[in-house]
């Protein structure tokens, strides 16, 4: 029978259960002693069958009346029935008896906060603090800093962790939390010192080298969080949040060849992500290999086939490339997710533009005005178009609409400069440019993207020109 414990085990447990079940019908049994009782109603409460586990609690305080064990384990049976009022009745008698058992303190709080009383599950916790030491002291710091997180004190969260830590180092739990709260609470200083300490005396601890290197990165301190981060991938090369982390803040110092390692690396070792590709995918965009980057941009969509930004990505890598009619494709899509999605209507209006299909580009130009009014990008595309569109009447009165919209903008005083010579009037056309020159000479290149040729006209030089001296002297 040695050989089979688990077996015994299962035997005694329905022999306990019968025993109990005898008591209930008033038949005759063994006498059950207080240990029985709580492995009858640990057995029902395993199988959540809580009428059962309540009646042999209540059975067992009956038997055992000053058993804190049994009033608290049928408390913790009221509150897992909503009785909470109930279960706090029983658990002030259980203090009388028993003030140091740990769960005691830790089901008055579950009951507390059920009845959204998180100010007496405050005060119940840290006055139980000075109670306990070690690991139950530890406990209930969890404890408190859950009631915090009920009550949205997030710093006062931070506070417990930094206590666990400051008493375990090592401790897991606290470690993963506080990198959370940290960034939650924008308390990166006070992290840096802790976790400095912590790694003073435990050097080969991954998880504080790894919230150091995100407080850091919290700091935008990216070079420090870097270092800190190849620490932990040192200490555990499969620590693949490090990479992804890494990954991120290569990419905010525009590494971007090193950027593409890490994340790389965060690939080999976990299950493959959209936001993980499409990192990769931008990465390789800002170093202009624009195949690579749709490679990797078509991989994320794959993953994430209802993220219409992903098509406008791979349209703008088509952009850069000036294939506008397969961009065209991919915008199609993305804006059937979204149609009047401002960047969306913008890329595409320039797609239109660039084949010559001004009258639809104009289209898409008026979506981004009608949805940001105030933004200088969408009127210059707009006004562009109608220039080259050659619609320059509609274009005089869309510049006097954006001048009106963007406070008068000095770029729109040149696009007006451009317009009027474009109609011919050279005498408005020069008393814009004077205008705009006074304005922000530094604009200028605005008016020859436009008209390169204006520059051939002889006043429009010597507009400039005289500019140009006067801010030398």
């Amino acid at each position: 029978m040695k050989e089979h414990p688990y077996h015994q085990d299962k035997e005694d447990m329905k022999e306990l259960v019968r025993q109990f079940q005898n008591l209930k019908a008033g038949r005759s049994h063994s006498f059950l002693d207080e240990e029985s009782f709580e492995k009858i109603i640990d057995y029902f409460d395993d199988v959540e069958d809580f009428t059962q586990a309540l009646e042999a609690a209540e059975l067992g305080v009956e038997q055992f009346p000053f058993s804190s064990s049994l009033l608290i384990k049928k408390a913790d049976l009221l509150i897992a029935t909503r009785q909470y009022q109930q279960a706090l009745k029983i658990l002030n008698h259980v203090e009388l008896l028993d003030s140091k058992d740990i769960n005691l303190y830790i089901l008055k709080t579950d009951a507390y906060l059920a009845l959204d009383q998180q100010e007496k599950a405050v005060v119940l916790l840290e006055n139980a603090l000075e109670m306990f030491e070690g690991e139950e002291k530890l406990e209930l710091l969890f404890e408190l800093a859950d009631v915090y997180d009920d009550y949205e004190e997030f710093d006062k969260i931070f506070d417990c962790l930094k206590l666990i830590l400051e008493q375990d180092p090592n401790n897991e739990e606290a470690l993963y939390k506080i990198c959370f709260w940290t960034d939650f609470t924008g308390r990166n200083e006070e992290s840096i010192t802790l976790h400095q300490q912590i790694i003073d005396d435990f050097p080969y601890s991954e998880l504080a080298w790894f919230n150091l290197a995100a407080a850091y990165q919290g700091l935008k301190l990216y070079e420090k969080s870097v270092d800190a981060y190849k620490y932990a991938v040192a200490i555990d090369e499969k620590f693949d949040y490090a990479y992804r982390n890494m990954g991120d803040a290569y990419i905010r110092m525009r590494k971007y060849r090193d950027a593409i390692e890490s994340l790389e690396k965060v690939l080999e070792l976990s299950r493959p992500e959209d936001v993980i590709y499409e990192a990769i995918g931008h990465c390789y965009d800002r170093l202009k290999n624009f195949a690579q980057a749709r490679f990797y941009y078509r991989k994320a969509s794959h993953l994430n086939q209802e993220d219409s930004k992903l098509h406008y990505k791979i349209a703008c890598t088509y952009i850069n490339e000036s294939q506008w009619t397969t961009a065209i494709k991919h915008l199609e899509t993305a804006l059937q997710f979204y149609r009047m999605q401002p960047e969306y209507n913008l890329a595409m209006g320039e797609c239109k533009m660039q084949l010559g299909s001004y009258k639809e580009a104009i289209q898409y130009f008026s979506n981004v005005v009608r949805q940001r009014p105030r933004n200088v990008s969408g009127w210059e595309a707009l006004i562009r178009c109608l220039y080259y569109g050659e619609f320059y009447d509609e274009a005089l009165e869309q510049v006097h609409a954006a001048t009106k919209m963007t406070d008068d903008k000095p770029v729109f005083t040149y696009y007006l400069c451009a317009v009027y010579f474009a109609m011919g009037k050279s005498k408005e056309g020069l008393a814009q440019l004077e205008k705009a020159m006074n304005k922000s000479p530094r604009l200028l290149k605005k008016l020859i993207e436009l008209n390169p040729a204006v520059l051939r006209s002889q006043q429009v030089v010597d507009i400039v020109a005289r500019h140009k001296r006067n801010k030398s002297i």
